[in-house]
């Protein structure tokens, strides 16, 4: 039991550690390598988030990060035909640079990197992970509570009082046929029990909207 447990926990940290690297893309350009991907995995809709950029240079193990790189190389982000040209700042880290966005829309975007790094030319896209619903995170579920409910409840409301409208008029309709009905006090009971009903009514939409 120890042993399968292990290999379990083993199993579970390089599964997490893959999708960790793998959620970023690095490509490589001359000397250099370019790492893009969020700051906050999943990126999700209407979530403050930040495209970040490392960019270093060396061999090997060895590797140190370039400063003042978007000095001559511009930063785009696409969503289809939609483009938007990033704001890139610096990391206190060196090579290590961010731009704030709010992704608005579930799917894909790609990064679009033009210009020089030191005199090198860079021409890459980058396809970084897909913005996701905010419903991933989310809890209780949107749809599981709240405005739902009150809007179920306001329909019953509604249907309830069409029904007693439905039962005076029938009502209404044997008194004229000359059915032995006390009119006067059938149409005060019949129009105190409506108003009642709509009082209720105005006053579940009210506390619906305050509540927004």
């Amino acid at each position: 039991m120890m042993t399968l447990f292990l290999l379990v926990v083993v199993t579970a940290i390089l599964i997490t550690g893959f999708y960790s690297v793998s959620a970023h893309k690095t490509v490589t350009v001359g000397q250099y390598e370019i790492e893009v991907g969020w700051r906050d995995e999943p990126p999700l809709v209407n979530q403050q988030n930040a495209i970040t950029f490392v960019i270093t240079e060396g061999e090997g193990n060895v590797q140190s990060g370039v400063t003042n790189a978007f000095r001559d190389l511009q930063a785009t982000v696409k969503s289809g035909s939609v483009t938007k040209s990033l704001d890139v700042l610096s990391d206190v880290r060196a090579g290590h640079y961010y731009s704030k966005i709010i992704p608005t829309k579930t799917g894909s975007l790609v990064v679009d990197l033009k210009g020089t790094i030191n005199g090198v030319p860079v021409s890459e896209e980058v396809a970084i992970e897909d913005v996701e619903s905010i419903d991933v995170i989310a809890f209780p579920p949107t749809g599981s509570g709240g405005s739902n409910q009150d809007i179920l409840a306001l329909k019953n409301a509604m249907s309830s009082l069409q029904k007693d409208v439905t039962e005076i008029k029938s009502k209404m309709s044997n008194i004229a046929d000359g059915t032995s009905i006390d009119l006067s006090k059938s149409y005060d009971f019949a129009v105190f029990g409506l108003a009642l009903g709509a009082a209720g009514v105005i006053l579940a939409v009210t506390a619906m909207i305050k509540r927004k």
